[in-house]
């Protein structure tokens, strides 16, 4: 069992090619004893993206604050806070804030890729 508060939980820079200003924080992993699912918090400054990207899971996406564009296959699909996105494997994607304050967004993958 865990119960902490997320901005407890240290967050770290996202340091891969074609990302910029994107920090995450690992709320629930393996770690916790969670083997089914793995929750993140991303957070990416304005102007920050992830980068452009395939894999072989899928994940799971709800926005809690701020606004973006999420990339899919090449087409762009606007958000903002409360949204739900369903990333399919193999699909190649890509989220970018296009607001003025931080995006702020929990992602659910499976607890064996993280």
């Amino acid at each position: 069992m865990k119960v902490e508060k997320s901005s407890n939980i240290s967050k770290c820079s996202v340091e891969l090619d074609g990302a910029k200003d994107v920090e995450v924080r690992c709320l629930i992993s393996k770690e916790d004893g969670a083997e089914n699912f793995a929750m993140r918090m991303f957070e990416l400054q304005p102007g920050g993206y992830t980068p452009l990207h395939t894999h072989t899971h899928e994940h799971e996406v709800f926005v809690i604050e701020g606004q973006g564009v999420f990339v899919c296959e090449g087409q762009e699909h606007e958000f903002s806070a409360e949204y739900v996105i369903f990333v399919p494997p193999n699909k190649e994607h890509q989220f970018r804030n296009i607001g003025n304050s931080v995006l702020r967004m929990l992602c659910i993958i499976p607890a064996a890729v993280v």
